[in-house]
């Protein structure tokens, strides 16, 4: 539910605030929001992850029941992109490239690009992990990587199949290179693209159980890796895993933390990179040190998030150290990954496939929507106080508090968006339009926390502006695009106009 209200005599503790920080000109009002704390807002890096099969194509959405999908507590079944902020899809480097230099993307009929298609057709954005390691999987690698003479090894588990190439293998490293290039040069592209999960090497490309030709190098892949992908991508956000074994040939995949791992996280953060991890609601794997780096980087970069257990395949996730779940009962594993995000502040959930996404609907819905209204961030304005008359020619001053509902924050201070989005003032005139608009460049979104809000004076010149009345209108903008609305707001749509939020009528004279 959303209401507006216009508080002429400026009694509300918001504009006392506005008042203390520079206050309003002699005729003047401020107009109050209330903000909508339930609707699915679709701003990037944030929001509920839907996961896509490796395999699927454009039919899955009814295959797989993704557009009928039970939800407790709703009389009709929900469609699951209706939740979600963007899909991922985590598949092998052999199916983006099968043969060198035929990319999928080159042509848009391929599977790929028909699933990924029907992503973007729904307002979705994608996100990636390319997996190059073959172990539990298959052969990740094109083959025509091992003909050019790259050397590689055999799962253990299954000898003679599933080949990988070593990733401190030249020959290697000089396809992948070439390959990833030209990948970043097609979907550097942050209005299709959410993030690219761009540190993908070892097992299941989660970065860890790594097998070198030589482990002293591990520090040199590691740079050559991060070195690659910020070189090719640098408008969609990289993220990188946090996990303790980082790059490191334990092939335990967990076990006492090397002295490098908290050293090679940071580097790539400095270098650009933001954080996830896989084993949220793990308790055996997801321990204090994983907490500690959560906490170290919070509000510095986003987190996402992505939980640990298959509650229905062969996990026994009732066997986790901290005894919460119950064998049978895959919503108290939800419950756990909701708790342990809530802990971490992340940005974004994850929806995987299969009883993942199921039980998240079937079984934990109210969760889903309390991730909606609580994770993340949430913005909007909570109070805007502007003159009422003004002479055609002078300035005006502008005041305006805003509020971040969520846990988590805005990451406009990361180095792909540079903090291109900004608190944006505009003048509409009687058809909507804006015929002036301003950034507040003092604005800093990535500031604005649960705890803190963001308050600004603004001055607006109103040079050029014919007499006549106009209605003062606010957004949140992308200074990237001509200060055009580039975030939604957590208010009610109805009361917009093109992506901006009227806000009280000025007489110009």
């Amino acid at each position: 539910m959303m209401n507006r209200r216009i508080d002429q005599r400026f009694v509300s503790v918001l504009m006392l605030l506005a008042l203390v920080l520079g206050g309003l000109t002699a005729e003047g009002e401020t107009v109050t929001f209330v903000p909508d704390s339930t609707r699915v807002i679709r701003n990037p890096l944030q929001g509920w992850v839907m996961y896509l099969g490796r395999t699927w194509d454009e039919n899955f959405w009814e295959e797989k029941g993704y557009d009928r999908m039970k939800a407790c507590g709703e009389d009709e079944p929900v469609r699951v992109s209706d939740y979600a902020s963007c899909a991922y899809v985590r598949t092998s480097w052999v199916s983006f490239e099968p043969e060198e230099g035929r990319y999928a993307w080159d042509d848009p009929d391929s599977r790929l690009m028909r699933l990924i298609r029907s992503v973007n057709d729904r307002g979705l954005r994608i996100a990636f992990r390319i997996v190059i390691d073959g172990r539990d999987q298959g052969q990740n690698t094109p083959q025509y990587v091992f003909d050019a003479g790259a050397e590689g090894y055999y799962d253990p588990k299954a000898p003679g199949k599933n080949l990988s190439p070593y990733p401190d293998d030249p020959v290697f490293q000089e396809k992948y290179a070439k390959f990833f290039k030209a990948f970043a040069a097609h979907f550097d592209d942050p209005s299709k693209v959410e993030f690219i999960d761009a540190y993908s090497l070892g097992k299941w490309g989660e970065s860890h159980s790594m097998i070198y030709k030589d482990n002293s190098n591990k520090e040199r892949v590691f740079n050559w890796a991060i070195d690659l992908a910020t070189s090719c991508f640098r408008k969609v956000p990289m993220v990188l895993h946090y996990h303790r074994m980082l790059g490191d040939p334990d092939d335990d995949g967990w076990g006492s933390v090397p002295a490098d791992a908290e050293k090679l996280i940071s580097r790539a953060i400095n270098r650009g990179f933001s954080l996830r991890h896989d084993a949220f609601g793990m308790h055996g794997y997801y321990q204090d040190w994983e907490k500690a780096m959560a906490r170290k980087w919070n509000f510095r970069r986003p987190i996402i998030m992505e939980g640990g257990w298959i509650t229905g395949a062969h996990h026994r996730y009732w066997r986790d150290p901290s005894g919460l779940y119950r064998e049978g009962h895959a919503e108290d594993v939800r419950k756990g990954e909701f708790d342990a995000s809530a802990e971490a502040r992340v940005n974004m959930m994850d929806f995987r496939i299969n009883d993942e996404t199921r039980s998240w609907f079937e079984d934990a819905f109210p969760l889903v929507k309390k991730f909606v209204a609580e994770g993340g961030y949430r913005l909007y304005p909570a109070s805007v106080s502007a003159p009422v008359k003004a002479r055609s020619g002078s300035k005006a001053k502008v005041s305006t508090v805003w509020h971040n509902m969520g846990w988590g924050y805005c990451p406009t201070n990361i180095p792909q968006w540079n903090q291109k989005y900004k608190v944006g003032i505009a003048l509409l005139d009687a058809s909507g339009k804006p015929v002036m608009s301003v950034a507040e460049k003092k604005s800093d979104l990535s500031k604005w926390l649960r705890e803190s809000p963001g308050a600004y004076e603004t001055t607006v010149s109103l040079k050029g502006i014919a007499p006549g009345t106009y209605t003062w209108a606010v957004a949140l903008v992308d200074v990237t695009a001509g200060n055009r609305p580039g975030l939604e707001m957590a208010v009610d749509p109805a009361l917009m106009a093109d992506g901006w939020l009227p806000a009280g009528k000025i007489t110009i004279e």
